[in-house]
C-alpha cells in the first residue's frame, strides 16, 4: 500500500503565515498562508472587531470540502480580495468538524436568511456575534446572478458605515428568532408515528433506483435502519424491500469504491452512479451498520461482504497507529475532483489482460468514450466510474466462463486495479480524530464483530475505545472533541458523549467486558449532569459550563448522522434495562415526551428517534446468560444472540465464577441468577416478567421471537 503522509500545509513561495499556522485543524492549516488576516474563533478576534468598529466575516468549512477549496483558490488566495477583507472585516475561520456547535448555530442562520445552506458557509456579523448576512460559496467576481467577493465586500462595508441600523435591526431579529424556542407542549408518544413515517417513506421511495430522493441522492443509513426495525416489528414486506433495494443499488453503484472499498459521500445523480468522491468516516460507520443489520435480517452473504469490505477500507486507510480513526479523505487529487478514482478505457486495458479486461468492461460498464456525464459541464470526460452495470452471471455466460471463475477473476481484476491505483497521487487525508465519529465507528465494528463472530473486529473496536478513553478524556472524566498530532482539545458536545456511549454499549455486547459498560454509565452520568434541559427535558448540544455562544441549541432531527438526542435516548433505554435503574428509564420517558412533538411534525426526518421509540414501545426483552465465558455452551448461547437481528433485546453475561463481581456491581439484580445443572443458562424476561430459565439455546431464541407472554399470559 502506498504510504500517505499526514497532512502538512504547503506555503506559497514568499507568502507569510497568518495566525492559523498555530492551529491543529487541517482545514485551518490549509488557509495558514492566505493573504487574508485570519483569526481562529476566539475572544481576541471579537475584541479587535469591537475596538476597530468592524463587522466579523466568519467562514466555515472542512478540509475535504470541494467548494471550500474552490473558494479559497478563487478568493482567499487573491490579493485584491484579501486586501478588501483585511480593510473591511475581522475575519475568522472555523472548521465545522472541530466546532459543530458554532457551525450548527450559523448554518441555521443561513437557512433562515436564504432558505438553504451548505459549505463553505459565509456569515457576516456584529462584534457581538449577532449575524446579519449569510450565504455559502461566493466567487471572486460576480457572475450568473451570483455576487462576487469583489462586489460584496465594498457593498457591505458601505452599508456598515452609512446604513448600519438596517444591519442591526436584522441581526436583532435573527438573534431573537434563534433564541425563541418553539412552544411545544410535552406530549405522550403514540406508536402511530411509526406507521406515519413508514407511509411517508413509501411515498418518497424511488422504485427504480432505490433511495428516497432524486438527485443528489444521499445514503441516509439511519432511514434504512428504521425500515429494518419497522419490518421486524410489523413484518411489512415493503419495509424490507425498500431497505434492501436501496442497499443493493448503492453497493452496485459508483457511490461505492469497487477497487478500494468504502462509500463516497453521496451521488450527484439519481442512479447512484456519479458520486461526490470524498469519503467520510461517519458514512463508513453508518453504512457498515446498515449492511450488517441487513445480513442479520436476511442472511444474505452480499450484505456481510459489503460490511466487511467497508471495514477493510477503514482499518487499512483510516486508522491511526494508536488505533483511533481518521476523519475523511478528500474528493480532489492533483487539483481535480475524482481523478484518483476514475479510469480511461486504455488504462484498464493496460492493467488487465484481454480476458479480464472484457470481463470488467462488461460487468462494470467500461466504455472508450467514458460511462458518465460530468454533472457540471454536461460532457463525457472520457473516463469511467466502476459500477456494477451487468450481473456477473450474465457476463460469465457471454464469455463462456463458469460463475465461480467469473467471480474469482472479477475479484482478482479489482485487486489489480486497486494496486495500480495506489501508485497515483492520493487525495488529502484529514487525519484528525474526532470523539463522536470514532464512537460511531466503534459501534459499527462491535456490531459487525457480534454479527459475523469476528474477534479481529472486536479487537479493533476495543483498541479505538481505549485510545479515546486514554487520550480524549480528562482526569475528571470529561470528554474532549478532537485529537491531532498529540494534542487533545476543544469542548465535547452532545454527539461526542452520545455516540461514544452507544459504541461502548455495543462493545460490551461484543466482548462482555464489564469495563465498557461501566465507562458508558460514567459518561452518561456526565452527559445528564451537564447537557440535560432541566426545564423541558431533552439534551442541549453544548454543556452548561461551556462557552457562551449566541444560543444553546437542542436538536432532534437527523442530518448526515443520527441526532445526538436520538442516540442519547436509545442509550438511556438500553442502560436502564441492563442495569435495572428506574431513574434512567424515567429520564428517557421525559426526553420522549419533550421531543415527541417535533417528531410528530416530520416523522421521516427523525428516523433515529423512531428507532428508539420502537424500542420503548416494546415488547422488549432482557436476557442474562449465566455461564463460564470461555465455555463452549456459553459461547453457543451468546453467539446465537449476537448473530441474530434482535433490536428489542438487551443481553448481560453473568460469569459463573469470581469474575462475576464486576457485572453484579453494575447490574445488582444478576446476583440472584445461577447456572442450572452446571450448564450455561439463559434467563429471559419480557416487560418485567420472566420466563423459566433454560439451558437450550433454541428455546431461548424461541422465547425472544414469540408473542407469547411469560407464564402463558
Amino acid at each position: 500500500m502506498a504510504h500517505v503522509p499526514p497532512f502538512q500545509p504547503s506555503a506559497p513561495s514568499g507568502r507569510r503565515q497568518n495566525r492559523l499556522a498555530n492551529e491543529k485543524s487541517p482545514y485551518l492549516l490549509q488557509h495558514a498562508h492566505n493573504p487574508v488576516d485570519w483569526y481562529p474563533w476566539g475572544q481576541e478576534a471579537f475584541e479587535r472587531a469591537a475596538r476597530e468598529d468592524k463587522p466579523v466575516f466568519l467562514s466555515i468549512g472542512y478540509s475535504t470540502c470541494h467548494w471550500c477549496h474552490v473558494m479559497e483558490k478563487e478568493s482567499f488566495e487573491d490579493d485584491r480580495v484579501a486586501a478588501l477583507m483585511n480593510e473591511s472585516f475581522i475575519s475568522i475561520k472555523v472548521d465545522r468538524e472541530e466546532r459543530p456547535d458554532i457551525d450548527g448555530i450559523y448554518m441555521t442562520v443561513c437557512q433562515m436568511l436564504t432558505g438553504s445552506g451548505g459549505w463553505p458557509l459565509t456569515v457576516i456579523m456584529t462584534p457581538e456575534k449577532k449575524p446579519f448576512f449569510a450565504g455559502t460559496y461566493f466567487p471572486r467576481d460576480s457572475r450568473f446572478g451570483r455576487i462576487g467577493m469583489l462586489d460584496l465586500i465594498p457593498r457591505v462595508r458601505d452599508m456598515w458605515q452609512h446604513e448600519r441600523e438596517k444591519f442591526l435591526r436584522l441581526s436583532a431579529e435573527v438573534t431573537e428568532h434563534l433564541r425563541r424556542e418553539e412552544e411545544l407542549q410535552p406530549t405522550e408518544p403514540s406508536a402511530t408515528v411509526l406507521h406515519e413515517a413508514f407511509g411517508g417513506l413509501q411515498q418518497l421511495f424511488d422504485e427504480e433506483n432505490g433511495g428516497f430522493s432524486q438527485a443528489p441522492k444521499f445514503p441516509s443509513a439511519h432511514i434504512l435502519l428504521f425500515l429494518l426495525c419497522y419490518w421486524k416489528r410489523t413484518g411489512a414486506p415493503d419495509a424490507l424491500r425498500m431497505a434492501t433495494r436501496t442497499l443493493d443499488a448503492m453497493r452496485n453503484g459508483g457511490i461505492y469504491d469497487h477497487a478500494g472499498f468504502g462509500f463516497h459521500r453521496y451521488s450527484t445523480d439519481g442512479r447512484w452512479l456519479v458520486p461526490h468522491f470524498e469519503k467520510m468516516l461517519y458514512d463508513q460507520a453508518m453504512l457498515c451498520m446498515a449492511y450488517t443489520v441487513a445480513f442479520q435480517a436476511t442472511g444474505e452473504e452480499k450484505y456481510r461482504t459489503t460490511a466487511e469490505e467497508i471495514i477493510t477500507y477503514v482499518l487499512r486507510d483510516m486508522t491511526s497507529p494508536e488505533g483511533g480513526f481518521y476523519s475523511a479523505e478528500d474528493a480532489d487529487s492533483e487539483g481535480e475532483e475524482g481523478k484518483f478514482y476514475v479510469w480511461s478505457y486504455d488504462e484498464i486495458a493496460e492493467v488487465l489482460g484481454p480476458t479480464d479486461h472484457a470481463l470488467i468492461s462488461s460487468a462494470f460498464g467500461i466504455r472508450r468514450e467514458g460511462n458518465f456525464t460530468d454533472p457540471v459541464t454536461g460532457e463525457r470526460p472520457g473516463t469511467n466510474i466502476l459500477h456494477r452495470e451487468n450481473p456477473l452471471q450474465t457476463v460469465a455466460a457471454e464469455l463462456n466462463l463458469s460463475l465461480p471463475e467469473a467471480e474469482a477473476r472479477s475479484g482478482q481484476a479489482c485487486a489489480a486495479l486497486f494496486a495500480s491505483r495506489e501508485k497515483r497521487p492520493h487525495p488529502h487525508k484529514d487525519d484528525k480524530i474526532l470523539t463522536d465519529w470514532n464512537g460511531l465507528m466503534i459501534k459499527a465494528l462491535a456490531r459487525a464483530a457480534r454479527a459475523f463472530q469476528r474477534q479481529d473486529y472486536a479487537d479493533a473496536a476495543v483498541r479505538a475505545a481505549d485510545f479515546i478513553m486514554r487520550r480524549l478524556q480528562r482526569h475528571d472524566g470529561v470528554l474532549l472533541h478532537r485529537f491531532r498530532e498529540g494534542d487533545a482539545s476543544l469542548p465535547a458536545h452532545l454527539d461526542d458523549y452520545a455516540f461514544l456511549i452507544s459504541g461502548l454499549i455495543e462493545l460490551y455486547g461484543a466482548t462482555f467486558d464489564p469495563r465498557h459498560l461501566q465507562n458508558a454509565l460514567s459518561l452518561n452520568a456526565i452527559l445528564v449532569q451537564h447537557y440535560w434541559d432541566q426545564t423541558t427535558g431533552g439534551f442541549f448540544f453544548t454543556a452548561d459550563n461551556g462557552e457562551d455562544l449566541l444560543v444553546r441549541k437542542k436538536e432532534v432531527y437527523d442530518s448526515a448522522m443520527p441526532s445526538g438526542n436520538s442516540v442519547a435516548l436509545m442509550n438511556l433505554l438500553l442502560l436502564a434495562r441492563m442495569t435495572g435503574d428506574a431513574g434512567l428509564e424515567e429520564t428517557a420517558a421525559e426526553s420522549i415526551r419533550a421531543l415527541f412533538p417535533s417528531v410528530q411534525q416530520a416523522p421521516t426526518a427523525h428516523a433515529s428517534f423512531l428507532c428508539a421509540l420502537d424500542f420503548s414501545f416494546g415488547p422488549s426483552y432482557e436476557v442474562v446468560i449465566v455461564g463460564s465465558p470461555g465455555a463452549a455452551d456459553t459461547r453457543k448461547m451468546t453467539g446465537l444472540l449476537q448473530s441474530t437481528f434482535l433490536p428489542s433485546v438487551t443481553v448481560l453475561l453473568r460469569p459463573e465464577d469470581e469474575t462475576a463481581s464486576s457485572i453484579m456491581q453494575i447490574a445488582e439484580f444478576t446476583r440472584q441468577y445461577s447456572a442450572v445443572d452446571n450448564r450455561a443458562t439463559a434467563y429471559v424476561c419480557r416487560e418485567q416478567t420472566c420466563f423459566p430459565p433454560t439451558t437450550d439455546p433454541g428455546a431461548m431464541l424461541a422465547m425472544l421471537q414469540s408473542d407469547r407472554r411469560p407464564g402463558g399470559q
